[in-house]
């Protein structure tokens, strides 16, 4: 993410990313919206939870995210969990359509985020975890936490 840090305004956060799939790779694409999902987003009006990507006839879509409608913009109002075309390169695109013809990958959405005034989201490559590997995550992650409390004390 750069040097540049005080540019980014995080809007949403996929939490369950981390804990349901192995990210294998992250990039990051622009989302084509329209201005009452803009208004919303600037709001921080929005869930990332659920949604997914796919690649059709070489273009990339974003499916399923959920962007709360403005009160104000009664009747210009967008659907709130419509399909929104993500912005790659067609090399990115390319790339990523050999990833996914590959046995269990899929593209999730891990961050929304403002980068310099523009709605950006990351995208991860993921591989799904079996049961045992979650449970290895919560292993982890509560030796982690027991570490920190005793180094606390």
């Amino acid at each position: 993410m750069g040097s540049d840090n005080t540019n980014f305004k995080i809007i949403a956060q996929n939490k369950k990313a981390g804990f349901q799939y192995h990210i294998d790779e992250t990039i990051e694409a622009g989302l084509v919206l329209i201005g009452s999902e803009i208004k919303s987003l600037r709001e921080s009006k929005a869930s990332l939870s659920d949604s997914y990507a796919m690649i059709k006839s070489g273009e990339a879509f974003l499916m399923n995210m959920h962007i709360s409608p403005l009160a104000q913009a009664s009747v210009m109002n967008h659907e709130p969990k419509r399909t929104r075309k993500l912005l790659l390169h067609k090399q990115q695109i390319r790339k990523l359509t050999g990833k996914l013809k590959e046995k269990g990958y899929t593209l999730i959405p891990i961050k929304l985020y403002f980068k310099k005034g523009r709605a950006k989201v990351e995208l991860g490559l993921c591989k799904g975890k079996k049961l045992f590997d979650k449970r290895e995550t919560i292993k982890k992650r509560e030796t982690k936490r027991a570490m920190n409390r005793a180094l606390q004390k």
